[in-house]
């Protein structure tokens, strides 16, 4: 009798990860562009793989995350990734999974200081909401404005975000992605009118 060893998932940690960090980067240097993380979502398996995929590639044991309440995917990805579980309010990395938590995150997420805007939280959020508005995204990354066919999702939460005015040069960056791999990004300095 031959033992088998199967794999859960069939995503390479350095190999497949770099490349959606590539697409991320793309992303948040292009505000209102989407780029497409299917590929990757596919080596994955379980409830949320687009939100995996973006946690092994963010993720490591030197930061934290909150996954707002979803226990399942909480163990996940701190089994994956070794990242330490901690509050919305102290958080590097936010999952939403339920966008009736996200108005709770975004109100509690860190936004960094002043003289170190880059210790703001991410806020990772899952948009499977067709885009029914058009947005005119302006700040850094954009020429003017950008035009984006947004959903509701992102509509409510850049609403939610700008609402809190923080002080330039802090904010939160989002990033919003689909069942189907389709990833959004906005930076936190991006606004919308």
């Amino acid at each position: 009798m031959t033992l088998q060893l199967t794999r859960k998932h069939n995503f390479d940690l350095v190999y497949d990860s770099q490349k959606v960090y590539r697409l991320i980067l793309e992303a948040m240097s292009n505000p209102g562009g989407i780029v497409n993380i299917q590929e990757y979502t596919e080596k994955l398996y379980g409830d949320y793989p687009a939100l995996l995929v973006i946690a092994l590639t963010l993720l490591d044991n030197e930061v934290s995350f909150f996954a707002c309440g979803n226990k399942s995917l909480t163990d996940e990805i701190a089994s994956l990734t070794l990242a330490g579980r901690e509050s919305a309010e102290a958080a590097d990395f936010i999952f939403v999974s339920d966008l009736n938590y996200m108005e709770y995150v975004i109100e509690r997420a860190k936004c960094g200081t002043l003289t170190d805007p880059h210790k703001s939280a991410t806020i990772i959020i899952s948009n499977d909401i067709e885009p029914t508005l058009e947005l005119k995204l302006r700040g850094p990354g954009i020429d003017g404005y950008a035009i984006l066919q947004s959903s509701m999702t992102v509509n409510d939460a850049m609403a939610i975000r700008n609402a809190q005015e923080n002080e330039y040069p802090q904010g939160i960056d989002m990033l919003f992605v689909s069942s189907t791999g389709d990833l959004l990004a906005i930076p936190r300095l991006v606004t919308f009118k």
